[in-house]
Protein backbone atom coordinates (compact mmCIF):
# COMPACT_ATOMS: atom_id res chain seq x y z
CA UNK A 1 0.00 0.00 0.00
CA UNK A 2 2.90 2.40 0.61
CA UNK A 3 3.92 1.97 -2.83
CA UNK A 4 0.91 2.69 -4.26
CA UNK A 5 0.90 5.47 -2.46
CA UNK A 6 4.35 6.57 -2.84
CA UNK A 7 4.87 6.04 -6.43
CA UNK A 8 0.90 7.74 -6.80
CA UNK A 9 3.22 11.13 -5.41
CA UNK A 10 5.52 10.42 -7.64
CA UNK A 11 3.18 10.82 -10.67
CA UNK A 12 1.31 13.96 -9.31
CA UNK A 13 4.36 15.30 -8.91
CA UNK A 14 5.53 14.89 -12.66
CA UNK A 15 2.46 16.18 -13.69
CA UNK A 16 2.38 19.15 -11.93
CA UNK A 17 6.09 19.92 -12.53
CA UNK A 18 5.33 19.61 -16.23
CA UNK A 19 3.14 22.74 -16.97
CA UNK A 20 -0.22 20.87 -17.41
CA UNK A 21 -1.50 22.49 -13.87
CA UNK A 22 -4.84 24.85 -14.53
CA UNK A 23 -4.67 28.17 -15.18
CA UNK A 24 -7.57 30.55 -14.90
CA UNK A 25 -8.52 32.49 -18.00
CA UNK A 26 -7.07 35.81 -18.50
CA UNK A 27 -9.41 36.14 -21.68
CA UNK A 28 -10.64 40.04 -21.41
CA UNK A 29 -10.05 43.74 -21.09
CA UNK A 30 -7.33 44.55 -18.61
CA UNK A 31 -6.34 48.00 -17.56
CA UNK A 32 -3.18 49.39 -16.35
CA UNK A 33 -3.84 50.21 -12.63
CA UNK A 34 -2.01 53.65 -13.32
CA UNK A 35 -4.75 54.26 -16.18
CA UNK A 36 -2.20 54.75 -19.23
CA UNK A 37 -3.58 51.78 -21.03
CA UNK A 38 -5.96 49.31 -21.97
CA UNK A 39 -5.04 45.95 -23.23
CA UNK A 40 -7.18 42.95 -24.61
CA UNK A 41 -5.72 39.62 -23.73
CA UNK A 42 -6.92 37.05 -25.97
CA UNK A 43 -6.31 33.45 -27.26
CA UNK A 44 -4.10 33.34 -30.02
CA UNK A 45 -3.46 29.99 -31.35
CA UNK A 46 -3.20 27.88 -28.03
CA UNK A 47 -1.17 30.69 -26.26
CA UNK A 48 -2.07 33.96 -24.62
CA UNK A 49 -1.25 37.49 -26.55
CA UNK A 50 -2.46 41.13 -25.84
CA UNK A 51 -2.96 44.06 -28.02
CA UNK A 52 -3.82 47.92 -26.85
CA UNK A 53 -7.23 48.51 -27.04
CA UNK A 54 -7.05 51.88 -25.14
CA UNK A 55 -4.82 55.23 -24.08
CA UNK A 56 -5.26 57.67 -21.71
CA UNK A 57 -3.68 59.81 -23.91
CA UNK A 58 -4.13 58.32 -27.59
CA UNK A 59 -2.61 61.34 -29.67
CA UNK A 60 0.54 63.81 -29.24
CA UNK A 61 -0.57 67.52 -28.59
CA UNK A 62 -0.26 68.04 -31.98
CA UNK A 63 -3.48 66.05 -32.36
CA UNK A 64 -1.95 63.13 -34.38
CA UNK A 65 -2.43 59.40 -32.77
CA UNK A 66 0.18 58.17 -31.10
CA UNK A 67 2.56 55.77 -32.89
CA UNK A 68 5.40 53.19 -32.26
CA UNK A 69 8.11 55.32 -32.57
CA UNK A 70 11.34 53.83 -30.31
CA UNK A 71 10.78 50.33 -32.28
CA UNK A 72 14.66 49.16 -32.99
CA UNK A 73 13.42 48.90 -36.83
CA UNK A 74 12.87 52.10 -38.51
CA UNK A 75 10.17 50.72 -40.73
CA UNK A 76 7.71 50.03 -37.57
CA UNK A 77 8.09 53.39 -36.02
CA UNK A 78 5.22 54.70 -38.33
CA UNK A 79 2.90 51.49 -36.68
CA UNK A 80 -0.07 53.33 -34.34
CA UNK A 81 -0.27 51.83 -30.82
CA UNK A 82 -3.90 51.86 -30.81
CA UNK A 83 -4.02 47.90 -32.02
CA UNK A 84 -0.23 47.37 -31.02
CA UNK A 85 0.53 43.85 -29.98
CA UNK A 86 2.43 44.03 -26.54
CA UNK A 87 2.03 40.93 -25.68
CA UNK A 88 3.10 37.50 -27.34
CA UNK A 89 3.47 33.69 -26.92
CA UNK A 90 2.70 33.57 -23.18
CA UNK A 91 2.61 29.98 -22.40
CA UNK A 92 1.14 28.46 -19.25
CA UNK A 93 4.05 28.16 -16.20
CA UNK A 94 1.96 26.76 -13.55
CA UNK A 95 -1.28 27.56 -11.83
CA UNK A 96 -2.41 31.30 -13.09
CA UNK A 97 0.37 31.53 -14.56
CA UNK A 98 1.95 32.27 -18.04
CA UNK A 99 5.70 33.51 -19.34
CA UNK A 100 6.47 34.55 -23.17
CA UNK A 101 7.01 38.40 -24.14
CA UNK A 102 5.95 41.68 -23.50
CA UNK A 103 6.69 44.55 -25.61
CA UNK A 104 7.37 48.28 -24.14
CA UNK A 105 6.60 50.91 -26.60
CA UNK A 106 8.03 53.19 -24.07
CA UNK A 107 11.54 52.54 -25.54
CA UNK A 108 10.71 49.80 -28.17
CA UNK A 109 12.23 47.03 -26.62
CA UNK A 110 10.56 43.47 -25.99
CA UNK A 111 11.47 41.72 -22.54
CA UNK A 112 10.90 38.29 -21.28
CA UNK A 113 8.12 38.23 -19.31
CA UNK A 114 5.86 36.40 -16.26
CA UNK A 115 2.25 37.09 -16.51
CA UNK A 116 0.12 36.70 -12.99
CA UNK A 117 -3.48 36.09 -12.37
CA UNK A 118 -4.99 36.75 -9.31
CA UNK A 119 -9.40 37.21 -9.59
CA UNK A 120 -9.69 40.64 -11.29
CA UNK A 121 -6.30 41.58 -10.69
CA UNK A 122 -3.15 40.36 -13.72
CA UNK A 123 0.46 41.37 -12.61
CA UNK A 124 2.93 41.51 -15.69
CA UNK A 125 6.46 41.48 -14.92
CA UNK A 126 8.81 42.22 -17.54
CA UNK A 127 12.37 40.96 -16.86
CA UNK A 128 16.23 41.84 -18.68
CA UNK A 129 18.50 38.67 -18.14
CA UNK A 130 16.04 37.99 -15.54
CA UNK A 131 17.47 40.29 -12.90
CA UNK A 132 16.65 43.64 -13.72
CA UNK A 133 12.56 43.36 -13.60
CA UNK A 134 9.48 45.60 -13.43
CA UNK A 135 5.88 44.52 -12.60
CA UNK A 136 3.06 46.63 -13.89
CA UNK A 137 -0.89 45.80 -12.31
CA UNK A 138 -3.88 45.64 -14.39
CA UNK A 139 -7.81 45.62 -13.26
CA UNK A 140 -10.15 43.56 -15.34
CA UNK A 141 -12.47 45.71 -16.76
CA UNK A 142 -14.55 43.13 -18.85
Amino acid sequence: MKAITLASLAVLGLVAGSGLAHAGDPSGTWRLDSGKVTVKVRQCGGELCANIVGLREPTYKDGKPKIDRHNKNPSLRNRPLMGLAVLSDMKPAGDNTWKGSIYNADDGKTYSATMTLNGTVMKLKGCVAGIFCKTNTFNKVN
